[in-house]
């Protein structure tokens, strides 16, 4: 029999592979990582800026064309200015469009299919996901409470995407599953609830082509528990609670007052993100990305439940690569 179209490898979104790598914010994501990603057969997104930047944005999406000729996304988090960077999206017309944090509306899917850019949002419930499938979505990553970065929902992951694969039926929505998959058993997992791909925020992070600081992968690999907290970025993004490495920093300060942010405190480092130089304080919820410089160790660093499974920084490549291999294997041998 073949394995791939049955276990629903093939065909999502018109990618070789069932394998999304999540938007990493604020540049994580960058251009070499969404290329490599998409030399190997799956969906890369690059993370559009946080802020009106159109030019900045356009740049982002010709320089990963130099560096690949296969179709790749952006994603855009709605609860940030956005609409100059979403005509630059359609004007270029990127294969997927990936929203979340906000609301998605016919009109935006509307606008998108008129450009032919196919939209994914990301939920974190049933109800973003009903909305989703109202607007005519082309597909759907359900994020469950073991992700990484800025969480959207209360649910974990196991009966989140159970429910929504039930709400989607027969429709042609692929449903995504997010939140602590880093190897093939996770893979093979969101499978048997009926997902047809997989997205990796996480293991894509903690590759060789991620823009992350070498400081933030280290930690990655060393580091095994994580906390789901809203110590950081609370003037920046409010309501916006987050899954983060417990870093002894962490450790030291997960229990920062209530009405305590980022605003009045010292400046512990410097980073250029897309192109604009910006001084990170304490508590702000911004990783450490390649340029950053100062305190490393007191930043933020975003990171998944299944972090702990995370053993070698690895190409973004060799990643896909084993996820694929890895999980027809345990199809073959298992559950035959």
């Amino acid at each position: 029999m073949n394995l791939g179209s049955k276990m629903g490898w093939r065909g999502i979104l018109g990618f070789e592979y069932g394998i999304v790598q999540a938007p990493l914010g604020p540049d994580i994501s960058a251009p070499h990582l969404v290329a490599a990603v998409a030399n190997a057969g799956a969906l890369g997104l690059l993370r559009a800026p946080d802020w009106e930047s159109p030019d900045y944005l356009r740049g982002l999406i010709k320089t990963t064309r130099t560096l690949t000729d296969k179709p790749f996304g952006v994603g855009v988090v709605l609860a940030f200015p956005f609409e100059e960077n979403l005509k630059v999206i359609l004007e270029e017309k990127v294969a997927v469009l990936q929203i979340s944090w906000g609301d998605c509306t016919t009109e935006l899917v509307n606008k998108a299919h008129a450009a032919g850019v196919k939209v994914v949002p990301q939920v974190g419930n049933i109800e973003g996901a009903k909305q989703a499938i109202e607007a005519g979505v082309d597909g759907i990553i359900v994020q469950g409470l073991e992700a990484g970065g800025h969480v959207l929902g209360q649910d974990g992951l196991i009966t989140l995407v159970s429910r929504v694969v039930d709400l989607v039926g027969d429709r042609e929505i692929p449903v995504i599953a997010a939140g602590g998959i880093v190897d093939s058993r996770g893979y093979v997992a969101a499978l048997a609830l009926g997902a047809q791909g997989v997205c990796l925020g996480t293991r894509f992070l903690a590759t060789e082509e991620s823009n992350a600081h070498s400081t933030y992968k280290r930690k990655l690999v060393e580091l095994d528990e994580t906390a789901y907290t809203d110590v950081f970025g609370r003037a920046r993004w409010p309501g916006a609670p987050h899954r983060v490495l417990q870093t002894p920093f962490y450790k030291e300060w997960r229990s920062l007052p209530a009405h305590e942010n980022e605003t009045n405190q010292p400046i512990i480092g410097h980073s250029t993100i897309n192109g604009v130089d910006k001084d990170i304080r304490r508590f702000a919820g911004t990783v450490p990305n390649m340029t950053t410089t100062g305190d490393l160790e007191s930043m933020v660093m975003f990171a998944g439940e299944g972090v702990g499974l995370i053993k070698e920084i690895l190409p973004a490549g060799e990643v896909v690569k084993q996820l694929v291999e890895g999980a027809q294997l345990i199809i073959q041998q298992n559950l035959k």
